[in-house]
């Protein structure tokens, strides 16, 4: 294949210089076992890992922005019942459904993201729209809803329209293992949730996580994914998007820890991100992972489940799709 000048993944001399692309995703960490998982629906999140990874890669080869690249990748998995994000989402105890989401900009350290929204069809384009259309980094629940109200680009839908019958289902056995005694809780049961991190051509990067959360959630309770600094981070050396018990991220501020540790520390990326998931957060009692990426195109995806939803497209331009813990 010939290399172009325009393609920022082009090793010929119009790009000396040039940074060279990269993108990783995740669809969630959990329990996720081959015997539980049909043949169709593995096909079908493959496949639109695939997609989300076409949707990013095209706003890359052309020279666009990783931020463009992280939102275009997570709309198609807010767009796909297979994941706890948009069309996928949770319920919570009251049968509804509350989303959360946030992006943020690694060379600026612009944010913005959003909580407990209940109406919006791609909740991270509305966490964009705060970063760049209003003062703050975070709304929650109607206040959020009243700044969607004011950004005529932001889809509305009815609640309703999140509804999935698998959620439900989900749902409808938290619920009766609730009534039971057991925990609200369970470790690993929470996959679904979204998020991508990009290098651009300019080597920025950029990262952005979408939820519905945890099934059966109650009381407003919102994790890990919207919260600067936990679920979601980036700066001008790395960034991250966690997936897992939230709560875990949140105190442990997990996402800014592993680049912290790259930034300060000169770790590795790998080391880094395997430390902070695979160590300092079993060690608290949580469970999850996370994918993250640095400026030189370096991946890490580190998870402590039996599984993570994946895919990655590397500066080479290899590429790859993985689910399973023995998935190399």
């Amino acid at each position: 294949m010939t290399a172009h000048a325009a393609d920022p993944n082009a090793s010929d001399a119009g790009n000396v210089g040039k940074h060279r692309t990269a993108m990783v995703i995740h669809g969630g960490a959990g329990v996720i076992e081959r015997s539980a998982l049909s043949a169709e629906d593995e096909k079908e999140i493959r496949a639109t890992l695939n997609r989300a990874l076409d949707a990013g890669n095209a706003v890359l080869t052309k020279g666009g922005s990783a931020l463009d690249a992280v939102e275009a990748a997570i709309v198609v998995m807010e767009e796909s019942p297979q994941f706890n994000a948009g069309k996928g989402a949770v319920f919570n105890a009251e049968g509804k459904h509350e989303l959360d989401s946030s992006i943020m900009d690694g060379h600026t350290r612009r944010a913005g993201a959003i909580a407990g929204v209940t109406t919006v069809r791609n909740p991270i384009k509305l966490a964009r729209a705060v970063m760049e259309h209003s003062p703050h980094v975070m709304l929650a629940g109607a206040g959020a809803e009243k700044f969607a109200d004011s950004r005529p680009e932001i889809e509305r839908v009815a609640n309703s329209w999140f509804d999935t019958d698998r959620r439900r289902k989900q749902l409808e056995e938290a619920q009766a293992k609730e009534r039971s005694g057991a925990a609200i809780v369970e470790k690993g049961k929470y996959f679904g949730t979204v998020g991508v991190v990009a290098l651009d051509a300019q080597g920025h990067i950029a990262a952005g996580t979408s939820t519905g959360g945890m099934t059966n959630k109650r009381w407003g309770r919102v994790g890990d994914s919207p919260i600067i600094g936990a679920g979601t981070w980036a700066d001008d050396r790395c960034g991250v998007s966690g997936t897992g018990w939230g709560e875990f991220y949140i105190r442990n501020a997990v996402a800014h820890d592993i680049c912290a540790r790259v930034a300060y520390r000169g770790d590795a990326l790998v080391d880094a991100a395997e430390e902070v998931v695979n160590r300092i957060v079993p060690a608290s009692g949580g469970d999850g992972g996370a994918i993250a990426l640095d400026r030189d195109g370096n991946i890490a995806m580190p998870f402590n489940t039996s599984g993570m939803y994946r895919a990655w497209l590397k500066p080479d331009g290899s590429r790859g799709t993985a689910i399973f813990r023995d998935e190399k």
